[in-house]
């Protein structure tokens, strides 16, 4: 068999063993994200870095597929602040806020994160922006009937946001409010996919 002939068969192969191998990374980068967040909303900070560290790892630019789409440095991000790690917290907050300056929930921790490393005012400046943004990202999702009837159906998630930014309040009483807002956006995800797949079940068929 002549080298030419062996490279056009040789092309295919590679191409499609390429492909599956970044099938492969894919998933198993999305399986990190998804037991990261298993973790954080369990309690395990310590674990959840694991996970997101070896997800930031494999695929840099990953962001989750659900409404709201947050970018794996934003996940390492949050759960380097619930360690304590304020530096490495910020570190990754500033690289999802670099791809993304919307990303309303990377800014909400780095406002804390400034708060828990003592530069208050800067913090409560973040905080109050992300919290608007966060306000504001609901408020137009309600309008869109395809996802909006299945997020913040009660609008407490918007109520608390409200009530946190009322009068003045301090940094420390605004980072209670965020740290609410931040678990509720987190649970919001999951029960927002359930109750859209019970109402695809629900039709008639």
């Amino acid at each position: 068999m002549n080298q030419t002939r062996l490279r056009k068969l040789l092309i295919p192969v590679s191409v499609a063993a390429l492909v599956f191998v970044t099938g492969c990374a894919t998933l198993q980068t999305k399986q990190n994200v998804q037991d990261g967040r298993i973790a954080l909303l369990t309690g395990r900070p310590d674990d959840a870095v694991n996970y997101f560290s070896r997800a930031a790892e494999s695929n840099p630019n990953y962001k989750t597929s659900y409404t709201l789409r947050e970018s794996v440095w934003t996940y390492l991000g949050r759960a380097y602040y619930e360690t304590g790690k304020y530096p490495e917290a910020r570190t990754a907050l500033d690289k999802a806020l670099a791809s993304d300056k919307n990303d309303y929930v990377a800014r909400l921790y780095l406002g804390m994160t400034f708060v828990r490393s003592n530069d208050r005012d800067r913090g409560l400046a973040e905080m109050e922006t992300a919290l608007n943004g966060i306000h504001e990202w609901l408020e137009n999702l309600a309008s869109d009937s395809s996802v909006g009837n299945y997020w913040d159906t009660n609008k407490q998630i918007r109520k608390n946001i409200e009530s946190g930014l009322a009068g003045k309040p301090s940094a420390i009483e605004l980072v209670v409010t965020a740290q609410r807002v931040g678990k509720q956006l987190e649970e919001e995800i999951d029960r927002a996919q359930r109750d859209n797949v019970q109402s695809l079940y629900r039709q008639p068929r």
